[in-house]
């Protein structure tokens, strides 16, 4: 169960509490810091150092109904607080027993090493889905020579590999803000997710099956982190982990995409 603190403002992290209560042995949970949000709910910038985030993690604890967060992780790198110092904090509230293992979240290979170096990451949440590959040349060979492994998030690439989007998105629409889905780069990109529904017809199955498929077949140490707004989403999406992709499919859509 991924959540952060700032989603919501602590009210999803209320609603996994309740989810879990009584049942924490069952659950994963996964918490990210560090994202500063005004009343409003603008954005107010980063906040990562030592202090903060000890404090914001005794908030989480508590709102979770918890005595131990499994994974925690800055949203973003504070470029006002050196990883190292963030890393530290993580790895003294490991050592005191309210987090079990340190994630990082949106850093690059560098920036991956030197936190290792503090203390070993376990995870490394980012951006990867058959329509965003960037991590491949040079952070995913990084993070599994380190033995960490990658939560994917993002997986059908902001609905676009679900083959849902077929036309120009409302003019409201918050991903219109992604050079992907603007109107230039839009047509382009659903032409291309065809090619995915065309597998997906041949399989009897849906274009996002085959995109969260895909993402689990690039190696156990990949776990695609699949959001959903409807529970009617949910048997759809686990289907997905029977899907097996032949080494002719898996090359076919390598290449496409």
């Amino acid at each position: 169960l991924n959540t952060g603190d700032f989603y919501g403002m602590g009210h999803n992290e209320m609603l996994v509490g309740r989810a879990i209560a009584g049942r924490r042995d069952q659950a994963f949970i996964s918490v990210k810091f560090g994202g500063q949000m005004a009343p409003s709910g603008g954005f107010l910038g980063l906040d990562t150092s030592p202090n903060s985030l000890k404090n914001f993690a005794s908030y989480s604890l508590r709102r979770l109904g918890v005595d131990v967060i499994d994974l925690y992780q800055p949203c973003r790198i504070d470029p006002n607080v050196p990883i190292e110092e963030t890393v530290g904090a993580i790895a003294d509230l490991i050592r005191d027993g309210r987090v079990r293992y340190l994630g990082l979240s949106e850093v690059n290979a560098e920036q991956l090493r030197r936190a290792h170096a503090v203390h070993p990451v376990t995870a490394l949440e980012i951006e990867y889905s058959l329509a965003t590959r960037l991590i491949e040349p040079e952070i995913l060979p990084v993070a599994r020579s380190l033995g960490i492994g990658i939560v994917a998030y993002n997986v059908l690439g902001l609905g676009l590999l679900s083959g849902a989007i077929q036309g120009l998105l409302p003019a409201d629409d918050p991903r219109t803000h992604f050079p992907r889905l603007s109107n230039e780069n839009l047509a382009k990109n659903v032409e291309k997710v065809g090619f995915l529904s065309e597998i997906a017809a041949e399989k009897n199955c849906t274009p996002a099956q085959i995109a969260i498929a895909w993402v689990l077949s690039r190696g156990k140490d990949i776990v695609p982190l699949v959001g959903m707004n409807r529970r009617s989403r949910l048997a759809e999406n686990l289907t997905a982990l029977k899907i097996v992709l032949t080494d002719k499919e898996l090359q076919a859509l390598d290449q496409h995409f």
